[in-house]
């Protein structure tokens, strides 16, 4: 059993920064994929971006390239994402997510979720 816990959301103007940290329970931290996906108001949910258990592989939406850059430090059971250049269409709550084995960008193959961290974006 995982539990994740997000935090680092907030409000921001466009062109502007934020890092999200998620942070996992447990022992075996370094055994799962993390993702992110973020859903905003009345769309689906969408993927952001994925890193492997040992952080040696990421995998990005294509919009998300170039702005935003995935990490985890499996020493302190933390996956972190750096937005860089925010736009008022990445306004959307986040999620990390978390999955044994290797990531994938569909959103029902991840098997634990945190609650989500809210940032939005103004222009």
């Amino acid at each position: 059993q995982v539990q994740l816990v997000e935090s680092g959301g907030g409000s921001v103007q466009a062109g502007g920064s934020l890092k999200l940290s998620c942070v996992a329970s447990g022992r075996t931290f370094s055994m799962y994929a993390m993702a992110w996906f973020r859903q905003a108001l009345g769309k689906e949910r969408e993927f952001v971006v994925a890193i492997s258990s040992s952080g040696s592989s990421t995998y990005y939406a294509d919009s998300m390239k170039g702005r935003f850059t995935v990490s985890r430090d499996n020493a302190k059971n933390t996956v972190y994402l750096q937005m860089n250049s925010l736009k008022p269409e990445d306004t959307a709550l986040y999620y990390c997510a978390a999955r044994g084995g290797q990531f994938y960008t569909d959103y029902t193959m991840y098997n634990y979720w945190g609650q989500g961290t809210q940032v939005t974006v103004s222009s």
